[in-house]
């Protein structure tokens, strides 16, 4: 490819339009050395295509790299709301635990003042069969001594 390209060709072209020499009476007329142009238009449409395949060329690389980026970045944002996800889970897991863990501790506080007070309940009632006891116990001891005593004193 030539290194003027084609801007420099038009370039040269326009230079080739501007040095020619106006048709006499006519001002916008210009007498143009036709094969020199032919010659610039023709070098135009051998580079042109190329360039132009040049540059399609481009747009597609810049457009692969744009897809490629905002596949990236879809790819990110859908890690960034499954991390988002996995951290609300986790601290609805950690809230459902403590919860949990709340209820069991309080069920096993009142199931120990349950236990608690049925077992004074229980200690309670065998202490008053125990008194009880010892009472009818100690009632026979006294009588058994009363008559102890009463045969004691008859036989002398």
């Amino acid at each position: 490819m030539d290194e003027t390209g084609v801007l420099g060709l038009l370039e040269e072209l326009s230079i080739l339009l501007e040095d020619s020499k106006p048709v006499f009476g006519k001002s916008n007329l210009r007498q143009v050395d036709i094969a020199a142009a032919f010659d610039i238009m023709d070098e135009i449409r051998d580079l042109f295509p190329a360039e132009f395949s040049q540059a399609r060329q481009i747009v597609r690389e810049r457009q692969s790299l744009l897809d490629d980026a905002e596949v990236e970045a879809n790819r990110m944002i859908e890690d960034a709301r499954s991390q988002a996800i996995t951290i609300a889970s986790e601290q609805e897991i950690v809230r459902i635990s403590q919860q949990q863990a709340d209820t069991i501790l309080a069920d096993a506080r009142e199931l120990e003042r349950q236990t608690r007070a049925g077992a004074e309940d229980y200690a309670d009632e065998v202490f008053g069969h125990i008194e009880q006891s010892l009472d009818t116990l100690l009632n026979n001891t006294r009588r058994c001594r009363d008559r102890l005593n009463a045969t004691s004193l008859n036989a002398r």
